[in-house]
């Protein structure tokens, strides 16, 4: 079994994967100030509660720096195994071809190895987290760019905490597009308004393409939002942890 952790602005989530599937996840506040016997002790009941034991490897995505030395020794401590981190000398397999491929973050290339190996390209994939990112694969599977925007939380946070009269609200679909009070009308615009704005982006990155695309979301809030969009979306929760795992295989030979 090996330990995938995806660490993202808001969550960490951990992963064990025995083979190709994933046996147990668990999702975490991100805290940068966490010290390493903090972040020692959370893995340390993660796996305690859960009963896992034989951890034979461990891969880490991160895009909060400040706790990749944190989490990197708290699994040596916890399991004795020394973590892959995805950066320089790390094979993935993905061909990039944007303007600095070193700008290019460990979350969209994990995900996008994830999505060539599971689904038929030309892809579109719409990661929602704290940002919202698109990732264009082009039908020779080479990464292409994408789009960032502003992550569907992070709006609902913006206004409630800049406004007098918007509170903060949970993000789930109304029963109609034409809310009719304050809550219903941030609901709307929360899920509704950023299915149409998926729908609006996978219009015109398929125009310029020249042809179709394979719509693939995930993210914390991808389920909720997917469902709401006019174009054929498939959605993949574990995208991610996926993709971590397809990385280990590439790399765990390399590193004996």
């Amino acid at each position: 079994m090996i330990l995938v952790v995806d660490v993202g602005n808001t969550n960490i989530v951990f992963g064990v994967i025995n083979g190709e599937d994933l046996v147990y996840s668990g999702r975490i506040a991100t805290n940068i100030y966490e010290t390493d016997d903090d972040m020692a002790m959370r893995l340390y009941s993660f796996l305690q509660i859960n009963k896992i034991e034989n951890i034979e490897g461990a891969i880490i995505s991160s895009v909060v720096p400040a706790l990749n030395r944190s989490l990197v020794k708290a699994i040596k401590r916890v399991t004795g195994i020394e973590a892959m981190l995805i950066g320089p000398g790390i094979k993935t397999g993905l061909n990039i071809k944007i303007d600095n491929p070193a700008e290019l973050g460990a979350d969209l290339v994990v995900g996008a190895v994830a999505s060539i190996a599971k689904y038929p390209c030309p892809q579109i994939i719409c990661d929602l987290g704290t940002a919202t990112t698109v990732s264009v694969i082009d039908k020779n599977k080479s990464y292409i760019g994408g789009a960032v925007l502003c992550g569907v939380k992070t709006a609902i946070n913006a206004i409630s905490q800049g406004t007098a009269q918007l509170p903060q609200i949970d993000i789930s679909a109304p029963e109609k597009v034409i809310g009719s009070n304050t809550i219903d009308c941030m609901k709307s615009g929360a899920v509704f308004g950023n299915a149409a704005m998926i729908d609006g982006l996978v219009s015109r990155i398929e125009e310029e393409l020249g042809s179709k695309a394979t719509v693939i979301v995930t993210g914390g809030l991808g389920k909720t939002i997917s469902k709401e969009c006019k174009c054929e979306t498939i959605y993949d929760e574990n995208l991610l942890l996926d993709g971590l795992r397809i990385i280990y295989e590439k790399n765990k030979n390399l590193r004996r």
